[in-house]
C-alpha cells in the first residue's frame, strides 16, 4: 500500500483530463517518503491482583511514572483479573515485568523461564512477610490454632502465598491437614481477594480466613478491624518479587533494577512513591532467594507445572 496514493493520484489526474486537455508531466524523482512516527516499544508491568484493580493502580501508578522518567522506557501497567491469568500472560509474553508473590514467582520461573531481579523490603523493615489466620474476635470457639479443626476456611487463592500456602504449611507443622477442615474455599471473582476473605470472616460466612500480614489495614476504612482476631502467624518467607520475562533485553532489566534500587525513603518525593506502593525500598534479588518457598511448595504438595 505504500504507493497506493500514487495510483489514486494518477486516477484523479486521468479523470480530470479531457481529450483537449494538455498532458501533465510528473517528475517522480521529486517524490518523498512519508514517515509515520510509531509509539516506542511498550514495556508491560503487572501487579499480581491480590487486591482490587483500583488499589493496584493507586499503589503503583506513581512508581510507574517514576520508572518511566528515570529509565526513559515506555512502561504501562496492565491488569490481569486473576492469579491464573497473570501467569498465563507471562507465558504468552504479554507481561514483561511481573510483580508477584514468591509462590507465583516460583511457578512462572519453572514454567516460563522468568527471572527474579529485585524484591521489596516491607513497611515492617523486613525483606520477608508472613501469613495470618484470622477469625471474628467474638468467636469464642476459636482461641488457638488447634481450634481451627472442623471449621470453614476461606483462603485467598490456591497460589496465594500469605493467603493460603504459608498458612497451609503452618497448619501442617502443627499436625493439621486439609482433611481436618469442614470446608476450604477460595475467594471468588477477579481481584480484591484479600479484602473478600476479611469481609467474609467479618460477616460470619466462614469461621476462619487466611491473609497476608498488612491486609487488615486495607479494609480499616470499611469495617471495624478490632472485630477481627489474628489466631496465629506463619513463619516468614521472602517478600514480593520483581521478575523479568524470559528473553527480555538485559539492558532493559538493568535499567529497571537500577531505578528501583535508587528509590530512597529519606527523599521526600521518593517516600511518597514508596508509601503509596506500601514498601520502603527495593533490593537486588536472584532466583535462589526463593528456594525456601520451593521447599514449602514440596511440603504442601503445590505443583509447579502448568
Amino acid at each position: 500500500m505504500k504507493y497506493g496514493w500514487m495510483v489514486l493520484f494518477f486516477f484523479l489526474v486521468c479523470l480530470g483530463c479531457g481529450k483537449d486537455d494538455p498532458a501533465i508531466k510528473v517528475d517522480l524523482t521529486l517524490l518523498e517518503q512519508v514517515k509515520f512516527e510509531e509509539e516506542p516499544s511498550v514495556i508491560t508491568y503487572a501487579y499480581l491482583p491480590q487486591y482490587s484493580h483500583t488499589l493496584s493502580y493507586i499503589r503503583h501508578h506513581a512508581l510507574i511514572q517514576y520508572l518511566r522518567k528515570k529509565t526513559g522506557l515506555n512502561i504501562k501497567q496492565i491488569f490481569p483479573d486473576t492469579f491464573d491469568q497473570h501467569m498465563e500472560m507471562v507465558g504468552q509474553n504479554k507481561i514483561d515485568i511481573s510483580f508477584s508473590n514468591p509462590c507465583i514467582y516460583i511457578k512462572i520461573a519453572h514454567n516460563y523461564g522468568t527471572k527474579a531481579f529485585a524484591r521489596i523490603v516491607e513497611m515492617t523493615g523486613k525483606d520477608e512477610f508472613r501469613g495470618q489466620i484470622i477469625c471474628r474476635a467474638d468467636n469464642l470457639s476459636i482461641q488457638t490454632l488447634a481450634d481451627c479443626r472442623q471449621k470453614r476456611w476461606i483462603a485467598v487463592d490456591s497460589t496465594s502465598a500469605g493467603g493460603y500456602l504459608y498458612p497451609l504449611g503452618h497448619f501442617l507443622d502443627h499436625g493439621i491437614t486439609k482433611m481436618d477442615f469442614k470446608e476450604i474455599v477460595f475467594a471468588p471473582g477477579p481481584g480484591g481477594k484479600q479484602e473478600k476473605v476479611i469481609l467474609s470472616v467479618y460477616a460470619g460466612k466462614y469461621d476462619i480466613g487466611t491473609i497476608r500480614e498488612g491486609a487488615l489495614d486495607v479494609v480499616s476504612a470499611k469495617i471495624d478491624i478490632n472485630k477481627i482476631k489474628v489466631v496465629s502467624m506463619t513463619d516468614p518467607y521472602p517478600g514480593w518479587v520483581y521478575a523479568a520475562r524470559k528473553n527480555l533485553d538485559k539492558k532493559i532489566v538493568d535499567k529497571l533494577k537500577q531505578a528501583l534500587g535508587t528509590l530512597d525513603f529519606n527523599n521526600k518525593d521518593h517516600r511518597e512513591i514508596l508509601e503509596a506502593a506500601n514498601f520502603i525500598k527495593v533490593i537486588p534479588s536472584i532466583d535462589s532467594d526463593f528456594d525456601s518457598v520451593r521447599q514449602l511448595a514440596v511440603r504442601v504438595g503445590l505443583s509447579l507445572g502448568e
